[in-house]
């Protein structure tokens, strides 16, 4: 649910705007709304095929893009939602222009649920600190917060289809289905990065990093079924 609900929200917001007169009813706003509603097409397919896109890979459409706008576009996405949650969340370039060869909506999809999982997990006054650079030769995207942090043991049970924290540790209380972050993993690896998860323990925040090859040096891999 948590997946669908951050394209649910922009839509009634825009729809909402428009019926008030607040926004415009042309062509730009519309199409913000048919971006929206093709991601949460996407994501229902994705909810409905989980095991079958495990074993046969999403089928990515990609071309070569600028890593860091994508970041920003699926940042600014969520800010209303920090706001709400009187959470900072700040973006910071390491290095500019990072260029990959990337689905940029499935990108933007990992992103948007690395960014949300982290606003679930950080209490009023936080912060959040989204990381876009190049480390050893390979871009990278990482989401730091300030939140409840996680347990040794579940650095990478975070990743188990299905998974869900238990109270008392990390994303205590969410109510979705625990797949988020097995489909982002999938969508990295798809690409030929990955997704890890780090932390110093329940109550020191987490960090998540999501990387790929830099378009310079990698060979896509071909698309699947």
């Amino acid at each position: 649910a948590h997946e669908m609900r951050t394209p649910l929200t922009v839509i009634n917001g825009l729809v909402e705007g428009m019926t008030d007169d607040l926004l415009p009813r042309d062509e730009v706003t519309l199409a913000e709304i048919g971006d929206e509603v093709r991601r949460l097409t996407r994501l229902a397919t994705d909810l409905s095929a989980l095991s079958r896109a495990e074993e046969h890979g999403f089928g990515l459409s990609l071309a070569t893009g600028d890593l860091t706008e994508v970041v920003h576009r699926a940042v600014a996405r969520l800010r209303a939602q920090g706001e709400a949650a009187q959470v900072t969340l700040h973006v910071e370039e390491t290095a500019p222009g990072i260029s990959v060869t990337m689905d940029a909506d499935r990108v933007t999809q990992v992103v948007t649920n690395l960014v949300g999982n982290a606003l679930r997990a950080t209490p009023r006054g936080g912060r959040i600190e989204i990381t876009v650079g190049m480390h050893r030769g390979r871009a990278e995207v990482t989401v730091s917060d300030t939140g409840i942090g996680l347990a040794p043991e579940d650095l990478e049970r975070v990743f188990e289809r299905f998974f869900r924290l238990l109270p008392g540790s990390s994303e205590a209380g969410e109510s979705g289905s625990g797949i988020g972050l097995t489909i982002a993993r999938a969508i990295m690896r798809e690409h030929g990065g990955d997704l890890s998860a780090a932390s110093a323990g329940l109550g020191r925040g987490a960090v998540f990093t999501a990387w790929l090859p830099l378009s310079t040096d990698h060979t896509p891999r071909g698309i699947l079924p």
